[in-house]
């Protein structure tokens, strides 16, 4: 594909090596054609690279075959992953998570992106659904707005959240910012 056709999100292979592209803008330069001013971010170590294209280059789009998956468990730092069309499992570290493994909980489908049947971007559920097994008892007369308490919930995540909210309750988590977003009934 030709670099002026790329948008953000994508994902291309450039010198053999697999990015997505973050952001590009089109720049003209004072002599000589318009370029592509691109951010890319290396989906093998998440480095940034800005790298320069020009609109008559050619860069190849790489091609993510994107399954859902449902979380079965974890032992030590591996973590079991199951297709759900055909039950295939797969099993995949740390690493591959980031901080997203404290959002995990057993039959949580995931979405994971596939590149030659490895496995390259691991998508969690916007938000996630998890009991509360700690947290300090509300305090009568405590009206000042915005004076949250911590709660621990059952993966081991410690969140803040309202002073009316109760152990043994369950919270909505929004995984992209780790914050609590509301009470489920």
């Amino acid at each position: 594909m030709r670099a002026s056709e790329m948008r953000k999100g994508q994902t291309v292979t450039i010198d053999g090596k697999l990015y997505a592209i973050v952001d590009y803008q089109h720049v003209k330069l004072g002599k000589g054609g318009a370029v592509y001013q691109t951010k890319l971010k290396s989906l093998a170590d998440g480095t940034i690279q800005n790298i320069r294209l020009r609109a008559e280059e050619t860069i190849e789009d790489a091609y993510l075959d994107k399954r859902t998956y449902e979380y079965l468990y974890s032992s030590g730092s591996e973590h079991i992953l199951m297709d759900t069309t055909n039950y295939d499992q797969i099993t995949l570290d740390d690493d591959a998570f980031g901080d997203g493994q404290k959002y995990l909980k057993p039959n949580s489908q995931l979405q994971v992106s596939m590149y030659n049947g490895k496995p390259v971007i691991v998508t969690l559920p916007n938000t996630v659904d998890l009991k509360i097994t700690d947290t300090p008892p509300e305090i009568k007369g405590a009206t000042a707005t915005n004076q949250n308490k911590p709660a621990t919930l059952e993966t081991g995540l410690v969140v803040q959240v309202p002073p009316f909210i109760k152990t043994g309750e369950i919270i909505r988590i929004d995984t992209r910012t780790g914050e609590y977003v509301t009470r489920v009934k």
